[in-house]
């Protein structure tokens, strides 16, 4: 008889992890650099465990899973561990949550902000985890990272995506606020303006701008050597146009040959141009998104990919 052979050591960071803040990445650079020969684990959560806690204060999410993910990859994450946030595990002790997740990783450090909580009703802190390590592991607790007013925080970063805001979204995670999703069929009026866009259905719990029109990029996700296109974006219903229902639309700059219907893409918010308006009638709408897209190629034009 056998047993399974133990993992090779690890240091671990754990958190939601959701838009991946300047926070979350001083965690695993510290993590990194504390154990320099040893691989680097992120533990995180899906569903969020508010959606299953208290579904009615759950917060929009920034990131998709896979979202989440790369972004972790991209800051020295070699592994990704998901928990799968069941009410089952909403109720695990203290105790088993490390049997059960941490203690198979074999930490030889644990890396958590000073405000880390786990296990039912969060009773497990920072000292929890410490002395439930029996001498395996270490546990370093990090000040919450600020900007000199306040601290990073996912919450921060929905605001600010919530208004439009992405100097500040840039600022708070060091990457551009990204949408992804499978592009869908629309009224297809922009091909009548002139401006056929890929459309993105709006899904439920996930953080999206406020309605407007916003200057960006468009990427193919469906290849590894996608390409990537300066668009203007718009976010909303449409309102020249009632009973249509939210959307995130792009009209890739200069470009009617793309056939993009059934493709994951992904939609990087640069910047906010203006605010969403119910003109009178498609000839006014057709003035107004021409200086959209002029003003979106200007903005973009020479800038460096984020």
């Amino acid at each position: 008889m056998t047993s399974e052979a133990p993992a090779a050591p690890s240091v671990v960071i754990i958190g939601n992890f959701d838009g991946v803040h300047r926070g979350h990445v001083e965690l695993a650079h510290t993590a990194a650099r504390s154990e320099p020969n040893t691989r680097l684990v992120a533990v995180t959560f899906w569903p969020h465990p508010m959606s299953v806690i208290r579904p009615d204060r759950a917060p929009l999410l920034l990131t998709s899973l896979p979202r989440r993910k790369e972004l972790l990859h991209s800051v020295g994450v070699d592994e990704v561990v998901v928990v799968d946030f069941t009410p089952e595990v909403a109720n695990w002790s203290p105790e088993k949550f490390v049997d059960e997740i941490i203690r198979p990783l074999n930490p030889v450090r644990i890396v958590v902000g000073q405000n880390f909580r786990f296990g039912f009703r969060a009773a497990g802190t920072v000292q929890t985890l410490n002395e439930l390590s029996h001498g395996q592991w270490t546990v370093q607790a990090l000040p919450l990272l600020t900007d000199g007013t306040v601290p990073s925080s996912s919450t921060l970063i929905r605001h600010a995506v919530a208004e439009g805001d992405f100097g500040r979204v840039r600022e708070l995670t060091d990457h551009v606020f990204r949408y992804s999703g499978v592009v869908v069929k629309g009224a297809q009026r922009g091909r009548e303006m002139g401006f056929p866009t890929a459309n993105v259905d709006v899904e439920p719990g996930m953080a999206v701008p406020e309605d407007g029109v916003y200057a960006g990029w468009v990427t193919r996700q469906d290849s590894a050597d996608a390409e990537r296109w300066p668009a203007a974006i718009s976010v909303g219903s449409n309102p020249t146009f009632a009973g249509e229902s939210r959307r995130i639309e792009a009209y890739v700059l200069d470009r009617d040959d793309l056939e993009l219907y059934g493709v994951p893409i992904a939609i990087d918010f640069y910047l906010r141009l203006r605010g969403q308006v119910k003109y009178e009638g498609m000839p006014a709408l057709v003035r107004q998104m021409r200086l959209d897209v002029e003003q979106a190629r200007h903005l973009l034009a020479g800038l460096e990919e984020h």
